[in-house]
């Protein structure tokens, strides 16, 4: 199965608000797929954001961040029906 292919098996939510812009998950983010913004938060730090797709998971970003509730991470779970929904950590 080819990457262009392949469904996420997770998803990743960082509150603004909370992201004080360490950069340690971008770092620790296996796929990558984690970056700082250009835009700064109301603290003036630049926050890290998704990508959109390309997540594993895994949650190493959720377990670097220093910041409690920073960082969400939702795994997918698929049904036998078909159907899938997200469940966080």
């Amino acid at each position: 199965m080819s990457d262009a292919v392949k469904q996420d098996r997770g998803m990743l939510r960082v509150k603004a608000e909370e992201c004080k812009g360490c950069g340690l998950c971008v770092e620790a983010c296996p796929p990558k797929v984690i970056g700082l913004s250009e835009r700064l938060n109301h603290y003036g730090y630049r926050t890290a954001t998704y990508a959109g797709s390309g997540c594993t998971g895994c949650g190493i970003c959720f377990m670097a961040c220093p910041e409690p509730g920073a960082i969400t991470v939702m795994q997918r779970v698929n049904h036998p029906t078909g159907a899938s929904e997200c469940t966080s950590n």
